[in-house]
């Protein structure tokens, strides 16, 4: 048996950019012979989904597995750089079982996944499809207590999944809650909040998002102006962690100062400042409803928060509900897609 040494090992890596465990292996069962070890690699389809390691993988499919209890629900999301490869049906397997294996077994993260007897079963199936494909991310949600209710949803294109989880007073209201939670999973599809509440913005954050978007809305009415509709009103805050007690009191001041300049009786500014208050809020908390999911205008009751849908649903049922965690995963969001620019690289090499 010959002796592997470490430059042996590299200079295998160097030549096909396969992990460095694999080319031990691989000339461990080929005795130290180069060339049959670069073969044994490129039979098994290490070196060539090595050599793809530089490509991006966005697109891909979402998995989606829940209890039939609702006591648990896993999602993830495997990336694919094709479209054409997320509808090969071999593919389409491998998410439904990479699905099932996460949640079966509850991994800690990727790697340990990729440690086990299944990550090389992974491996061997990425091979035979012949493209880059990650497991990109995935997470389980698990409704350890009877008051805990938990649901989740997929939409029809198998590129969004959304489990959301809430804490209510009883067993009772747990029940009766969930088929609404599946409506606040799907209105999460749609809507792309990125944090449960505005309680969860770093101040920084916030602040650097007020400028850029107080300015986005004056361009906005430019352009109302031009088309001569309504103006959106231009606010100071972006964010309910803006409105401090102090803020919220100067704002109603001043709205009792212009009822009083419009000549309003002052027996009636009990029932216009309230509107008028919750305008003000409204029209100051826009990072609040295009991010945090409780704080955004909930899609089949425009006249509610998401927050306020899941408790006027959880009264109904005589109870009290508060969703307290969700997770989304969409395919690709958040990677930078490669663009080619075939004309330049033309250029570059003829240059």
């Amino acid at each position: 048996m010959a002796e592997i040494t470490a430059a042996m090992v590299k200079d295998l890596r160097t030549a096909t950019d396969a992990p460095m465990m694999d080319c031990k292996k691989a000339l461990v069962e080929c005795d130290g012979d180069m060339e049959k070890a670069t073969a044994w690699l490129k039979e098994r389809g290490i070196a060539q989904s090595a050599k793809k390691a530089d490509r991006v993988a966005a697109e891909g499919l979402v998995g989606f597995k829940i209890a039939d209890d609702f006591s648990k629900a896993t999602v993830v999301e495997i990336n694919s750089e094709t479209d054409f490869v997320a509808k090969n049906e071999g593919f389409q397997n491998l998410v439904l079982k990479t699905t099932e294996e996460i949640y079966s077994t509850s991994p800690a993260n990727v790697e340990s996944l990729k440690a086990t007897t299944f990550g090389a079963y992974f491996t061997e199936s990425v091979a035979k499809i012949g493209e880059k494909i990650d497991i990109r991310r995935f997470a389980t949600l698990k409704a350890d207590d009877e008051t805990v209710a938990l649901n989740g949803y997929i939409h029809s294109n198998n590129r969004i999944a959304v489990i959301v989880m809430a804490k209510c007073d009883s067993k009772k209201t747990a029940d009766a809650i969930r088929p609404m939670l599946k409506n606040v999973a799907m209105h999460a599809s749609a809507m792309k909040p990125k944090t449960l509440s505005y309680k969860d913005f770093d101040a920084a954050f916030v602040e650097s998002e007020t400028i850029g978007r107080i300015e986005a809305i004056k361009k906005e009415n430019e352009e109302l102006a031009r088309l001569k509709k309504p103006l959106k009103n231009v606010p100071q805050y972006i964010s309910m962690a803006q409105l401090t007690d102090a803020v919220l009191a100067e704002a109603e001041a001043e709205i009792k100062a212009v009822l009083k300049s419009q000549n309003k009786p002052e027996a009636i500014w009990d029932k216009i400042v309230p509107g008028q208050l919750a305008r003000f809020i409204d029209d100051n908390t826009t990072l609040d409803k295009e991010l945090a999911l409780l704080d955004q205008t909930y899609v089949l009751d425009d006249k509610l928060t998401v927050a306020q849908a899941v408790e006027a649903a959880a009264k109904d049922a005589g109870g009290t509900a508060e969703v307290v965690e969700f997770v989304r995963l969409e395919v690709g969001e958040g990677i930078e897609k490669k663009v080619d620019d075939f004309a330049a690289e033309v250029a570059a090499q003829m240059g």
